[in-house]
């Protein structure tokens, strides 16, 4: 991280391609002679700086201090659009004319409040004709199916089956009989003048004829009609139902008294029912699920048939059946179109249409704002997104509110960045729950703590030096951990420490000092110079000479000093260390000439 302040970017680089464009030039025009007088340079300086650094170094006037303890953090600026927590604008999904619309903009709504009615009339005839033909298409469906299914028509047994597994069989054709012998009915001839007062329910006795035998019997029915028998006497009809215990025939006759009316003459039991199935479709007998002499129940399946023409009718009917439903569906779908609620909860923030409008299908209703909190997106660059996660506190301010100083957190950290220019940002959304004052659109600013050290010992930045360095006083207690390769100026000692977290001022020492020690540093340095805590430079003046290209020739190398033919010097390189000692070691951290040197 950089702390403040810099050359100009642009500036800084034109100058140094200017100088490098020049050197090179000249290397490359002069490389023969430029080797040995690159050699009486560096031997000249290492004299300079190693016997008469005083007279080369400038005036430097240093400020002393304890280190004292304090909170120190750092942290991350960005702005950003504040928005809603959500937004929603209501469309019409139909054409009509608004019926109602009893809210104004401004106005707070709840998810599934009534906003809108629209007449639904034409609708609403639309969907009663759908219901009449599903409810078609669903008879016709019934229908077709149970064409594959001969079933009983009413409870009894089955008498015969006329048919067997594997036949073929036409519409219409007669399979099965089915009787109900458990009662049996007589039907008898009565006086009319007599039967008139007979009733439904009444008690008859029976008498068979041959044994004479009596039995109960009940009236169940006396027509209201008279007739005209032979022998010109007017009757009338009794139907009379007997239990039958088993011994009783259609070929039994009986007579019977009612209210001690006797019938006219004798007549044949009948069965209770009898019917006589018949195939209701062409087809294969797939299957008989009954027996000659079962009891069966009204409804029963007793013989199934299949066939392709059966096979397509069934899937034709259902095709026509589930399109009915889907049109039914949609229908009542579009009803609830009519009726429109609110999708969310929220503020009312623009009213588009009114009652008595007439609407058609995408128009735009009214916009709605859920304001339960403010969002706001900062787009955060690739060396610094890895100190953010989710949870970090944000300390959120407007221009719009002035001194007022809002709380957020970070609820996303994307993982997909967008690159522009060479440069990629990812984007990092913050919340605000606290938004008395704030407004969706407002510019605000935001600035997330990424490292920070409560109540720790801290010295001013200027005072780091070579990244990991401190000048203190030679009777500060620390000084007994100086460094003795490092060349201090008289009365002062260099101390390696460890930091940490550093502010615009001041940086955390982990290690290395206590809170007795003196710490020196270039007064000078501390206002105008750049400070690099990652093991940069700082410059003393606007003069200064970074530090890497300052030391090439001295380490025996010439940039580009190359024959214009493109040819490499025979003359192996000369090596500093080698004839002159080592450069670093004789330079003075605090003399160099303006430039000291961090790492």
């Amino acid at each position: 991280m950089i702390w403040k302040k810099k050359k100009d970017a642009s500036a800084e680089a034109a100058e140094t391609a200017e100088a490098k464009s020049g050197v090179s030039a000249f290397a490359k025009k002069n490389w023969k002679w430029l080797v040995p007088v690159v050699v009486v340079a560096a031997a000249g300086a290492v004299f300079l700086i190693g016997g008469g650094n005083k007279a080369a170094s400038r005036d430097v006037t240093y400020a002393e201090t304890t280190p004292t303890r304090q909170d120190v953090s750092n942290s991350l600026s960005g702005t950003g659009t504040l928005n809603p927590a959500n937004t929603y604008t209501v469309k019409s999904l139909v054409d009509g004319k608004i019926l109602t619309g009893g809210f104004e903009e401004g106005d707070k709504v709840e998810e599934g409040d009534v906003l809108y009615t629209i007449d639904s009339s034409d609708a609403s005839t639309n969907l009663e004709k759908a219901s009449i033909a599903l409810q078609q298409a669903q008879r016709s469906y019934d229908k077709t199916v149970d064409l594959q299914y001969v079933r009983a028509e009413v409870d009894g047994t089955v008498s015969s089956l006329k048919v067997a597994k594997g036949d073929q069989v036409t519409s219409g054709q007669e399979v099965a009989v089915i009787r109900d012998s458990s009662k049996m009915l007589l039907n008898l001839l009565f006086p009319a003048a007599d039967a008139a007062n007979f009733s439904v329910g009444q008690s008859a006795d029976v008498v068979l004829d041959g044994t004479f035998e009596t039995l109960k019997g009940t009236v169940t029915a006396v027509t209201g009609t008279d007739e005209l028998s032979t022998g010109n006497l007017l009757v009338r009809t009794v139907t009379i139902r007997v239990n039958n215990a088993g011994g009783l025939t259609t070929a039994q006759a009986a007579t019977a008294s009612i209210n001690g009316v006797s019938s006219i003459a004798s007549a044949t039991f009948a069965y209770q029912a009898e019917r006589t199935l018949t195939a209701l479709a062409s087809g294969t007998v797939s299957a008989i699920n009954v027996q000659e002499g079962d009891a069966v129940s009204k409804g029963d399946i007793l013989i199934e048939l299949t066939g392709d023409d059966l096979t397509e009718s069934i899937q034709s009917a259902s095709e026509s059946l589930r399109s009915a439903e889907i049109s039914m569906q949609n229908l009542q779908d579009t009803m609830s179109n009519y009726t429109i609620t609110s999708p969310i909860s929220g503020t009312i923030i623009e009213k588009n249409a009114k009652a008595g409008d007439a609407l058609s299908a995408g128009s735009d209703l009214c916009t709605i704002f859920d304001l339960s909190y403010l969002e706001m997106t900062l787009n955060v660059d690739e060396l610094q997104v890895s100190s953010l996660s989710v949870g970090q506190s944000v300390q959120v301010t407007a221009d719009a509110v002035p001194d007022k100083t809002y709380t957020g957190v970070v609820t996303r950290v994307s993982m997909k960045g967008t690159s522009n220019g060479g440069t990629t940002t990812y984007p990092v959304k913050v919340r605000i729950d606290e938004t008395d004052g704030l407004r969706p659109g407002m510019n605000a600013n935001a600035e997330i703590v990424v490292a920070q050290a409560k109540n720790t010992l801290t010295v001013p930045n200027a005072a780091i030096v070579r990244g990991g360095y401190v000048l203190v006083t030679q009777d500060s207690p620390s000084a007994v951990n100086a460094d003795p390769g490092m060349i201090a100026p008289d009365g002062y000692v260099y101390v390696p420490v460890k930091t940490g977290v550093s502010d615009d001022n001041y940086t955390q020492i982990v290690s290395g000092l206590t809170g007795n020690d003196t710490v020196a540093y270039d007064s000078a340095a501390a206002s105008t110079d750049t400070y690099y805590d990652d093991g940069g430079y700082y410059e003393a003046d606007a003069e200064g000479t970074e530090g890497e290209e300052g030391t090439d020739a001295a380490n025996g190398m010439v940039d580009e000093a190359e024959p214009e033919n493109g040819t490499v010097p025979a003359e192996e390189p000369v090596e500093a260390e080698e004839k002159q000692g080592s450069a670093e070691d004789a330079v003075n951290p605090s003399q160099a000439d303006g430039v000291v040197y961090l790492g």
